[in-house]
């Protein structure tokens, strides 16, 4: 059975470890999903971060050791997972947007409404609901055995870029930066129509 990654993989800039995570794997009780679209927040300087007007209540984790979850609720009703990165003290991290299903599919469905296919896991509160995750686990340490967990898995074969979602408030820049990054051959990513593909 494969063990969990290390802290020294979630050190680095959130862009690298959002390029890495693709293909990798989030375990949590019966289900396991491999990862298919993430986002970068990187530090310093990204105004989309939730860091970037300094440390509050609410994204406290993105702060702390890398390789633990930052959760937070988007429009009072979605939870959004999120793996902290960089060294402690970086405000950084990369969300997870899609995945695609590898263990647990009755699950899955049953959490999701019933809903069959893509729709299944591509958005951010679609895949925490999935894997049954809520504000508890904010913070949680993901490189440890048990719990929820982020194992190494096959990387694609070729990766996509295009800009992150739902982030109109950061400066012009940053809005287009393409720091979001899925698996070019995957049909479980969202918003495929702003994304281009390139040969890793």
């Amino acid at each position: 059975m494969s063990t969990p990654l290390p802290s020294s993989f979630f050190a680095r800039d959130a862009l690298e470890v959002a390029r890495e995570l693709i293909g990798a794997h989030l375990r949590h009780g019966p289900v396991t999903l491999r990862i298919t679209e993430v986002e970068a927040y990187r530090w310093p300087g990204d105004s989309a971060n939730h860091c970037h007007r300094g440390r509050t209540a609410r994204n406290a984790a993105m702060w702390g050791h890398p390789g633990r979850a930052y959760m937070y609720l988007c429009y009072g009703i979605h939870h959004m997972l999120n793996l902290v990165t960089g060294p402690e003290g970086h405000g950084a991290a990369v969300l997870i947007r899609a995945a695609e299903p590898v263990r647990g599919l009755d699950e899955i469905k049953a959490r999701r409404g019933g809903r069959e296919g893509p729709t299944l896991l591509t958005g951010p509160g679609k895949l925490a609901a999935a894997l049954g995750l809520d504000l508890g686990f904010d913070h949680h340490p993901l490189t440890e055995p048990g719990g929820l967990e982020v194992l190494p898995g096959a990387p694609p074969a070729r990766l996509a870029f295009g800009p992150r979602v739902g982030i109109d408030y950061a400066e012009p820049e940053h809005v287009v930066a393409p720091w979001r990054v899925a698996d070019a051959d995957s049909r479980w990513v969202s918003h495929r129509s702003r994304l281009q593909r390139s040969e890793p």
